[in-house]
């Protein structure tokens, strides 16, 4: 099956544990929400999958061959980073020429395109480009690729609100013309809410949750009121977080409500995804501090 599929990786630097025994795969043909802390380990899950660094256990594989030194593969992935790795004197409209030299699939005409709807000189020099202006340009570059799988490293580095929306809509658009595999990695969970199908949490080098968002904000929500009244709902239910606010509490949960446990004095509410991503990071950092 059409895959990344991750096996048992684990990245160490000297003593620090990066990534830590974690298996998973991003099926074929999703969009898909990569959500961590600062240091959670996204960056380096993404840098092995690019085959910019080695795993130091384990193995990725796509589509059934290992990503470790094998361009046939590598042809299959775009990896759009935080980290510039073009030559800074390089005028934009050259490095878009010798990307599509390297990717015979990249889309010279749409390229320039998109430059214009985002008022991207490409006569500049990257070196020369503002911090929004060098995200947009290897969003660009990213979504003129037509490959399986397109990473995006926090994609919006830099950018003001309509050039975020304007990247949301081409994602959106060009996902719809030819579905492929999409993996964004970001803080700015409340934005990609509506646009990701499946979110995979990171923290501390581990996986802790992957699963669909249609079915985490079905069976997520929280319980408001006293916290008596709260205290006696969540008994034998499986609680993930909860907030003190004076003489009121708020949990939050998963599974379905239980109708027969509530009253007049509890007041339930939607889970929202970046509310989930908050507290069950905040309960894993508890635990380790414990």
């Amino acid at each position: 099956m059409d895959a990344i599929q991750i096996s048992n990786v684990t990245k160490r630097y000297r003593d620090t544990l990066a990534l830590e025994g974690i298996s998973f795969r991003f099926e074929a043909g999703r969009i898909y929400g990569l959500l961590g802390r600062n240091g959670a380990g996204k960056s380096t899950l993404i840098n092995i999958i690019a085959n910019r660094i080695f795993a130091t256990d384990g193995c990725v594989t796509i589509d059934g061959e290992p990503v470790c030194e094998n361009d046939r593969v590598q042809e299959k992935l775009y990896c759009m980073s935080e980290a510039d790795l073009y030559p800074a004197g390089m005028r934009v409209k050259d490095i878009f020429k010798w990307t599509g030299s390297f990717y015979g699939c990249f889309d010279l005409e749409k390229a320039h395109k998109l430059a214009e709807a985002y008022e991207l000189n490409v006569n500049k020099k990257v070196r020369a480009l503002s911090t929004g202006y060098k995200s947009i340009f290897k969003l660009i570059t990213a979504l003129c690729l037509d490959v399986p799988y397109v990473i995006f490293d926090e994609p919006v580095l830099g950018l003001d609100a309509n050039h975020r929306e304007l990247f949301y809509r081409l994602l959106l658009e060009s996902y719809q013309e030819k579905p492929r595999t999409i993996i964004i990695a970001t803080h700015l969970i409340e934005e990609v809410a509506n646009l990701i199908e499946e979110v995979v949490i990171i923290d501390r080098g581990r996986i802790l949750l992957q699963d669909s968002v249609e079915r985490l904000m079905a069976t997520g929500y929280s319980i408001a009121g006293s916290q008596a009244d709260v205290d006696t709902y969540c008994a034998g239910e499986q609680v993930f977080g909860c907030d003190l606010l004076g003489g009121m509490k708020i949990a939050y949960l998963m599974g379905g409500v239980r109708e027969e446990k509530l009253h007049a004095g509890l007041h339930v509410s939607a889970m929202n995804l970046q509310k989930l991503f908050v507290k069950l990071t905040e309960k894993e950092v508890s635990s380790h501090e414990a």
